[in-house]
């Protein structure tokens, strides 16, 4: 598992979403999401839904996976671009 694997099934379970993911040795990794349907929800479930899209990669292939998850909106306002 790779960082552009992580990425491309976030992707592919959030349609819409906006998602960059780096790791320094493939099973450590950081991830920013900023989607839509994070909209409403507490930080807890707006993790459950990313980690919703990996499976049972996490706590396999993916040992840890830190989560920075914002809605557009919050994007915006940390000054990132659409």
């Amino acid at each position: 598992m790779n960082a552009q694997e992580v990425q491309r099934r976030i992707e592919a379970g959030m349609p819409g979403a906006r998602v960059v993911v780096r790791s320094d040795d493939d099973t450590h990794f950081e991830a920013l999401v900023v989607a839509p349907q994070f909209a409403g929800k507490r930080a807890i479930a707006r993790h459950q839904l990313v980690y919703a899209t990996l499976g049972h990669a996490v706590g396999r292939e993916i040992h840890a996976l830190s989560i920075d998850a914002l809605t557009p909106e919050e994007w915006s306002t940390r000054g990132g671009q659409g």
